[in-house]
């Protein structure tokens, strides 16, 4: 992810819109940032008087949540011979959540379990 843009390119943008004589597209050409970026900062400085970034969203939540994987571990160390498929039904039928096999192997690699391999001999 790009960082946010430092607080003197902000002041030095809105001082030069000030001053009215360029335009947002010959603001952004100028500054080498995107027209949005200008739009958006303006806008920001008209509503609140502030320039500052905002805070980072920090991303989308995980669809399992700790239960879910508390739930997933007890599971994994009662039957420990359990294919991705058959836990994803199971935490199906138990959790009422569907994921794929990949996001079950994430949540496994998650609670730190790995995959083993069983030989028959």
């Amino acid at each position: 992810m790009a960082a946010a843009y430092s607080e003197d390119i902000r002041i030095c943008i809105i001082k030069a819109y000030n001053e009215g004589q360029e335009s947002v597209r010959q603001l952004a050409e100028r500054f080498q940032v995107g027209k949005s970026f200008i739009g958006r900062l303006l806008k920001q400085y008209r509503e609140t008087g502030n320039i500052a970034p905002k805070p980072f969203g920090g991303g989308e939540k995980p669809y399992l949540n700790e239960e879910d994987l508390a739930w997933l571990k007890a599971r994994v160390e009662a039957v420990n011979d359990s294919t991705l498929a058959e836990l994803c039904a199971d935490l199906e039928t138990s959790r009422g959540k569907k994921v794929s096999q990949s996001s079950m192997c994430r949540a496994l690699q998650k609670i730190g379990m790995i995959r083993k391999k069983n030989f028959s001999c």
